[in-house]
């Protein structure tokens, strides 16, 4: 039984008895107390995706529920549903966009490492890589001798998404994005 400052997002926990998914984790200090930080989670309930917010002492004891983890690969888009294979018999999960919208703009064919949650058999989330390689499809033209100063400027992806990159990149280049913070890294 792990304490509340051990569980990481997409850690699946038996709270109320029910199943929940950690999707965020808020952690603060309160001034004047005498006792340690606060976790607020962010938890969706497995079967019926009923959302709840609790707050847990950092010494708090959850119970960790049983999931699967399972390597997949992105299989294509159905309406509101996306389609993974499972990357060793080919099983089909089929995951709504809404319970994945934080990962849906780093989705790609191309992008390695994903693999789904499943609690009871059933996909539940989405765990990413920490970091994924995606095509810059458009954006300010580079700036020759840029790679010394730290400026930005936007840059839209292959999926939609917009980050701030150097100002040195071009369009059509590939470059590495970190997932949790969306910001640049390097290029690919």
């Amino acid at each position: 039984m792990p304490k509340a400052s051990e569980i990481k997002k997409n850690a699946a926990v038996e709270y109320n008895g029910k199943t929940y998914i950690v999707h965020d984790i808020e952690r603060s200090v309160p001034q004047g107390r005498a006792g340690g930080s606060l976790y607020r989670m962010r938890m969706y309930e497995v079967s019926t995706g009923y959302k709840v917010d609790e707050t847990f002492k950092d010494s708090d004891m959850l119970n960790l529920a049983d999931l699967v983890r399972r390597p997949v690969m992105f299989s294509y888009e159905d309406g509101d549903e996306y389609v993974f294979l499972d990357s060793e018999d080919y099983t089909p999960y089929n995951l709504n966009k809404s319970t994945i919208a934080d990962e849906v703009p780093f989705i790609t064919d191309s992008v390695t490492g994903i693999q789904v949650i499943l609690v009871n058999e059933a996909p539940v989330a989405l765990d990413m890589p920490s970091s994924v390689e995606l095509v810059i499809t458009e954006t300010d033209p580079s700036i020759k001798g840029a790679s010394a100063t730290s400026r930005t400027k936007p840059a839209t992806l292959s999926t939609g998404l917009v980050i701030q990159v150097p100002e040195y990149i071009a369009t059509g280049e590939k470059i590495k994005i970190n997932i949790e913070e969306r910001r640049f890294i390097s290029r690919a």
